[in-house]
């Protein structure tokens, strides 16, 4: 039932989905360079967590209601735009807003958070596809996999945002803010092409 290449492949997912959680984190690191290890758990913890559900979302989306979510498929892109807009905007304009470089950096909010897990997972739900085949048991091993490798992705992310975060000092929300609008737009054009 678990072969080797089903392992491989389930990592590969993970790899491939985690890369937009990567720099959202590497992002959060950058504007966030005193992040406490605990929050930093916390901070991947919330990113492996919607990479695992959003493609058991897609399987069961596959096995019940397949034509309703293939609709809803064409506006993955544009939210996922709108949220990494919305909350890099805010991170830029924070950025630019703060006078004073020796000020403390305001942290993300457990909001801006999930609200940032959602939109670097929501292309995940396609995976649901990939997986469909896959029985119940082995669609959740996939996904407990895809969590584990975004974990350690994002805990790679937040360190080195965070040491970058140290040199950049004020100048890291501004980074932090066009890295999250970049990566939107870049979900976003991809789509397409």
């Amino acid at each position: 039932m678990f072969s080797f290449t089903f392992f491989l492949y389930s990592i590969a997912f993970g790899v491939g989905l985690a890369m937009d959680a990567f720099s959202v984190s590497f992002a959060n690191g950058l504007s966030e360079p005193g992040m406490r290890k605990r929050r930093m758990c916390g901070i991947a913890g919330i990113f492996a967590f919607f990479q695992a559900v959003m493609p058991i979302i897609g399987w069961v989306c596959i096995h019940t209601v397949v034509r309703y979510f293939q609709s809803f498929e064409k506006f993955i892109p544009w939210i996922a735009l709108i949220l990494l807009g919305y909350i890099g905007g805010k991170m830029l304009y924070e950025g630019i807003k703060q006078k004073d470089s020796c000020s403390v950096l305001p942290t993300v909010g457990f909001g801006a958070l999930l609200v940032q897990g959602v939109a670097t997972s929501i292309d995940a739900l396609s995976v649901g596809f990939t997986i469909a085949d896959y029985a119940w048991l082995k669609a959740l091993v996939c996904a407990v996999i895809i969590a584990a490798v975004t974990f350690i992705i994002c805990i790679i992310g937040l360190i080195l945002g965070r040491k970058i975060g140290k040199c950049l000092s004020g100048k890291a929300n501004i980074f932090g803010g066009i890295i999250l609008i970049l990566i939107g737009l870049e979900i976003f054009i991809t789509s397409f092409f």
